[in-house]
Parts: structure tokens; C-alpha cells; sequence
């Protein structure tokens, strides 16, 4: 009986501890994909459009909005959007071309 009051005494205690850790694994997630996305970025400059989308862990995926510009020449420095994908069992982040989404964003 002793040991399950001990036990119970140190379960409500440490409990606020799994919460505050809980926050920084998150803040941790949140800066891991976004250096992974703009890792994968093929624009100039990106920089993450708001916060990434938490997909359920069954999709296995979190997205993510970048902006940013062609690095092309020829593209003379146009604004560009990208969606990047992190996949969070791989760690890896899967980025596709995504302007036509830009009419969308302007109409905020």
C-alpha cells in the first residue's frame, strides 16, 4: 500500500514535467520541419507561409507552405510557392511547386 501512495504521490507530481516536456518535443517537431522544408526548398529566400498543417499520425505527413523567388534568370526574381510535405517517420521533407494557390493567399 505504501509503494501505491508513493507511486500515486510521485505520478501527480512529475505530471506537470510530462506537459512542459510535451510543448518543447513539440517546438522541436515544429523547428525539425521547418529546416527540412526549406532544406528541400528550390526557391531563394523561402520562408515558411504560417504554421504547418499536423496531419494524423495514421497520414504520417505534416505540411507546410513556403514562399519565396525562382533563382532561375530568366524568371527575374517572381514570387514563388512551394508546399512541402515532411514525412515524420522519415524525417524528410518532399517539396512540389504550388502557385497556383497564390490567387487564394492574395484574397486574405
Amino acid at each position: 500500500m505504501k509503494n501505491l501512495l508513493a507511486a500515486l504521490a510521485c505520478s501527480c507530481l512529475l505530471s506537470p514535467l510530462a506537459h512542459a516536456s510535451s510543448s518543447d518535443a513539440w517546438a522541436q517537431y515544429d523547428k525539425a520541419v521547418i529546416a527540412s522544408c526549406l532544406k528541400a526548398s528550390g526557391l531563394k529566400n523561402p520562408q515558411p507561409s504560417g504554421r504547418a498543417a499536423q496531419f494524423d499520425d495514421k497520414v504520417g505527413y505534416s505540411a507546410l507552405l513556403l514562399q519565396g523567388q525562382y533563382p532561375q534568370k530568366h524568371m527575374k526574381g517572381q514570387k514563388g510557392i512551394e508546399l512541402c510535405l515532411y514525412h515524420k517517420a522519415s524525417k524528410t521533407a518532399h517539396v512540389s511547386e504550388w502557385d497556383s494557390i497564390a490567387p487564394t493567399l492574395k484574397a486574405r
